[in-house]
């Protein structure tokens, strides 16, 4: 699964250490490429995953993960472009303001499961 399939949860994990609920999107894209169509991609998902939170879908997937707090990290396989980073900053202020964290990760390098 991956950021071109947007009405899927990529990865769902229980994060034991942080005490979270984790749900992973899998982004592999260039930003290079074209830009425009990943942005939106992007949005598509990360919209699903907003939509997947609020209506209690994680829970309803892994039981033990109902209450907890909730991030999403997008494992990137690309660095980000100028454009990508000031969406992910607006990004990052709305999921807060929704009482969750939205961060990414090159290469799952900050997370260390990937």
């Amino acid at each position: 699964m991956s950021i071109e399939q947007p009405n899927t949860i990529d990865f769902l994990a229980h994060d034991k250490k942080c005490r979270r609920a984790v749900l992973f999107i899998s982004d592999h894209l260039d930003w290079e490429q074209d830009e425009d169509a990943h942005l939106e991609l992007l949005q598509d998902k990360l919209n699903h995953y907003i939509w997947a939170i609020q209506h209690g879908k994680a829970g309803e997937a892994m039981p033990e993960l109902k209450g907890l707090p909730v991030s999403i990290i997008v494992w990137g396989s690309h660095p980000l472009s100028d454009n990508a980073k000031k969406y992910y900053d607006l990004a990052k202020k709305r999921a807060s303001e929704l009482g969750f964290s939205l961060e990414f990760d090159l290469e799952g390098k900050s997370f260390g499961t990937r």
